[in-house]
């Protein structure tokens, strides 16, 4: 079975940076497309980046376009989401999300899920 551990999550300021990591094990990495979804209090899980397998195609919602950017390392099983110009908004559970050979966009795409980390956006 495949697992995924996020981590990198924490607390920043409006404006600031963080980069958010996450290990993939249990699976062949490289027929996977990832993402990354997010869920903030009382709200529903949203798509927040994906990647191809190859890491080629990359795709974001117009909410962290400019903002966001997800890229992986297939010889390390590693898929990663450089936040910029963070936001209070962006404040949520991140969770890292694997499908196989298509991006995930939508939570019912997607067959692995990590547990999540939180970030918590300050103003």
């Amino acid at each position: 079975q495949g697992q995924l551990v996020e981590s990198g999550g924490g607390w920043v300021q409006a404006g600031g940076s963080l980069r958010l990591s996450c290990a993939a094990s249990g699976l062949t990495f490289s027929t996977y497309a990832m993402g990354w979804f997010r869920q903030a209090p009382g709200k529903d899980r949203e798509f927040v980046a994906a990647i191809s397998r190859g890491g080629g195609y990359t795709d974001y919602p117009d909410s962290v376009k400019g903002r966001f950017t997800i890229s992986r390392d297939n010889a390390k099983n590693m898929v990663y989401l450089e936040m910029s110009s963070l936001k209070p908004e962006d404040t949520a559970v991140y969770y890292c999300a694997a499908r196989g050979t298509f991006l995930p966009r939508t939570t019912t795409q997607v067959n692995y899920w990590g547990k999540g980390t939180l970030v918590t956006v300050s103003s």
